[in-house]
């Protein structure tokens, strides 16, 4: 009679280990999402959520991530940086998120990173952006200057003119990305012949329009940023500037020719990795999706589409790793197989750097704002970091690094 009560205990006492296995193994995969869908760049910021929404129903439904489902958690930081620092705090400490995915401003991303950093978590940022991070916390799927302002800035400099005018966002992304503009342009044999920095939030350019008036420039160079900035395309217009124009987030990014009424954005030049029209048989299923769930959609940027691809990435780097922890994730970049089959075609994560290449294609747009291709530039790899010594598959540098601050050898 003792026996058999001892045994019933361990077959209970296991039983309940069995059941509280199934149960930790059942455990949602959280992850955290800070994405500005109201304020300045709320226009911008909504395709992101949307995105990560489709992606993560998308792969709940097939399944989930090594059979856990996905838990996702937003937070809306409204454009404010000091309210991305006390989320993404938040976000580790109280939601105990695996891994935390991203921010719009090249200046949120900077709030954020340390705080990833000190924790060990994953940090995915989903922008094009200005480039030169060299972190292994972070993992970056926008395209970067090498992929974008490498071969835009010499197609315009060829087909308009040397003489160019820029127009930036005046925070780290405008400032860099000036920078690498005033390099390639000298390196073509150009001129930059004026440059502002416009403050997040102005939206009158009549001072501005008159200074391109007399630099007279070739052509412009468009990278402000947020719907205040872009008044200035309106204002371009009725002021008949009629100037051809660049950038490495108008079209793609910030749909400005669906926002406003032609001639606007007439002449605007730009490469991206993702645009709406793009019309191959991958992007057309993608989007029949998006528009399925999100009927009213406008346009689906390039954040939204890098938004919906980070979380395929996250997924296949998990299942590769078989662990949520950071440095069994960073041991598959390392491999140099971390890739995807995305709506763009298949695109891998770059262990130097963990940056990712992009099939990048150059845009145009008419006077009646249609947008057509005017280039396919094939798969570009995200070289520059490792080019000038970020590797992080040997030393984590935690930095930022540009044309004129490069890594100490």
């Amino acid at each position: 009679m003792r026996l058999r009560t001892v045994l019933t205990g361990i077959a209970g006492a296991l039983s309940l280990i069995a059941v509280t296995g199934a149960a930790v193994a059942a455990d949602p995969i959280k992850v955290g999402l800070l994405e500005d869908v109201s304020g300045d760049l709320g226009l911008l910021g909504q395709p992101k959520l949307n995105g990560s929404q489709l992606a993560v129903e998308e792969i709940n439904k097939a399944g989930g991530i090594m059979g856990r489902k996905i838990e996702l958690i937003h937070l809306d930081p409204q454009g404010d940086n000091a309210r991305y620092q006390e989320f993404a705090r938040r976000l580790v400490s109280k939601d105990k998120v695996d891994v935390l995915i991203g921010g719009i401003t090249s200046a949120s991303r900077e709030a954020v990173r340390p705080i990833m950093d000190r924790t060990d978590t994953l940090y995915m940022y989903t922008n094009q952006y200005e480039g030169g991070v060299c972190d292994a916390g972070m993992i970056s799927n926008g395209a970067v200057p090498e992929q974008q302002f490498s071969t835009l800035i010499p197609y315009m400099i060829a087909t308009y003119g040397k003489k160019v005018y820029t127009i930036a966002a005046d925070y780290n992304f405008g400032q860099i990305s000036a920078e690498w503009n005033r390099k390639l342009v000298k390196e073509q044999g150009g001129t930059v012949v004026g440059e502002e920095f416009i403050p997040l939030g102005v939206s009158q350019f009549a001072q501005t329009i008159q200074n391109i008036q007399k630099a007279k420039p070739d052509w412009l160079l468009t990278i402000n940023v947020g719907a205040a900035q872009d008044s200035f395309f309106e204002q371009a217009a009725a002021a008949k500037l009629g100037l051809p124009m660049a950038s490495s987030i108008k079209v793609m990014l910030g749909f400005e020719h669906k926002r406003f009424a032609p001639p606007a954005l007439y002449r605007m030049n730009a490469v991206a990795n993702w645009f709406e029209e793009l019309d191959t048989p991958e992007a057309e299923n993608f989007k029949k999706r998006w528009h399925a769930k999100f009927p009213k959609e406008q346009y689906i940027n390039d954040m939204g589409y890098n938004a919906y691809v980070a979380i395929y990435q996250y997924k296949m780097l998990v299942e590769k790793a078989k662990s949520t922890k950071l440095a069994d994730i960073r041991k598959v970049i390392a491999t140099g197989k971390a890739c995807v089959t995305a709506p763009e075609g298949e695109i891998c994560i770059d262990p130097k750097s963990q940056h990712t290449s992009h099939r990048m294609r150059m845009v145009t747009v008419d006077e009646k704002h249609n947008v057509k291709v005017i280039k396919d530039f094939g798969v570009i790899q995200p070289y520059w970091l490792g080019e000038i010594g970020c590797d992080l598959t040997k030393k984590n540098d935690k930095k930022q690094y540009t044309p004129s601050e490069l890594p100490t050898k």
